[in-house]
């Protein structure tokens, strides 16, 4: 990467958080299909939404969707560690060594998002930054403002594409191998529908409504990752018992 492309932080958030193995499936047909289930899953959410009084209260609504987003990357950052150990330690020589090699940069990407998410907070917690700061007090505190203003400028676009890329791409895991990220979202999907339900998400909508939204999503992503597999089967042939040499 070159200097100038440091300054755009969607070239840097494509370099860090986008699967970058010379080798993986470039499948147009899969991408298609998961650009559509976006889409539907905006536009039912949306729907609830209005349908049901929830974006009567804008703040509260985003609270929870970005509540559920941090549910989201917590399960995915701990179930991804977990989920890659055991990927490996299947593996049968010599991909086990391959793949251990192969885990840096998805691990990079996780530790990355984990940075950027958790440095805000740092920032306001150890007291360098709170709503009560003064930001006249001297010269120094007026060009810590500007700088602070600037990177953000290039923080806050670097973070919410690191977090979308993050999860539709389950953290690069395609430079693992192709078949996992398919697998590790089905399993992340329906850990999050289980928290869903225990921490009561979509209150206030009707239950059978409640249990299309909550189940919709595990159901439709498997349903996605199912076919993707055969088709990573059937078109490429890669499946998850080569991928573990056996």
């Amino acid at each position: 990467m070159t200097f100038g492309r440091l300054f755009n932080p969607f070239a840097v958030g494509s370099a860090v958080f986008t699967p970058s193995r010379p080798e993986r499936v470039h499948d147009a047909a899969v991408k298609k299909v998961q650009i559509w289930r976006t889409v539907v899953g905006l536009v039912a959410v949306t729907w609830m939404l209005f349908s049901y009084g929830l974006a009567k209260d804008p703040n509260g609504v985003l609270d929870d969707r970005f509540a559920q987003i941090r549910t989201t990357l917590i399960t995915l950052a701990v179930t991804f560690p977990i989920a890659v150990t055991v990927f490996i330690a299947a593996a049968r020589p010599p991909n086990r060594r391959l793949y251990l090699r192969r885990a840096a940069k998805p691990a990079g990407a996780l530790l990355t998002l984990a940075i950027t998410l958790a440095a805000p907070r740092l920032a306001t917690g150890l007291g360098y930054v709170t709503e009560d700061t003064d930001w006249t007090a001297s010269p120094w505190r007026l060009v810590l403002l500007f700088a602070i203003g600037a990177f953000s400028l290039w923080y806050i676009p670097f973070g919410l594409y690191g977090i979308v890329q993050s999860l539709v791409h389950v953290f690069r895991t395609a430079d693992l191998h192709d078949t996992v990220p398919p697998l590790l979202a089905t399993l992340l999907v329906w850990e999050v529908a289980v928290f869903d339900v225990f921490q009561g998400a979509y209150g206030g909508v009707p239950f059978v409504v409640r249990l299309g939204f909550i189940l919709g999503a595990p159901l439709s992503v498997t349903a996605v990752a199912m076919w993707e597999l055969r088709r990573l089967r059937t078109r490429h042939g890669l499946t998850v018992r080569g991928a573990l040499g056996r």
